[in-house]
């Protein structure tokens, strides 16, 4: 698993423990992990891609590219403009915010969908069992 930036300074915070969590809940979820790219980048970078490569308008705070299924391989490109925005809209920490973001990711790479309301529930549900997960590891 590799975590780069791209036109912008930041730093992840404790990379191992996320990289054992995301592999944990890839094998929970019956897959392997070959390689996840995590792309952290502006708001501007992402909106060219998610107008390039999907044709949408809109800004976006994650977008994923599966690329093989099972081991998994993908990209995850994650807008930080976006992540902090929302962190502060939904009056949350931009580090759980930003956690969320990528077991999002994870969970497209794992099948998951979200452009239905039953989808869009599961998802979420799975989120929060997963980041349930990462606040308990955090603790111990």
């Amino acid at each position: 698993m590799f975590f780069t930036n791209n036109e912008i300074d930041f730093d992840l915070q404790d990379p191992e423990r996320l990289l054992e969590w995301i592999t944990d809940a890839i094998a929970e979820e019956g897959f392997e992990l070959d390689r996840i790219d995590y792309i952290f980048c502006s708001d501007e970078f992402l909106l060219d891609i998610n107008r390039t490569h999907l044709q949408h308008e809109d800004y976006t705070d994650i977008i994923t590219f599966p690329l093989e299924e099972n081991p998994i391989v993908g990209e995850i490109y994650i807008s930080i403009d976006r992540v902090r925005e929302n962190a502060s809209s939904f009056h949350i920490d931009f580090e759980e915010e930003l956690h969320r973001v990528m077991i999002h990711g994870v969970l497209h790479l794992c099948g998951y969908d979200d452009h239905e309301d039953d989808d869009i529930e599961e998802i979420r549900g799975k989120e929060e069992e997963y980041l349930n997960e990462y606040r308990i590891r955090s603790n111990e």
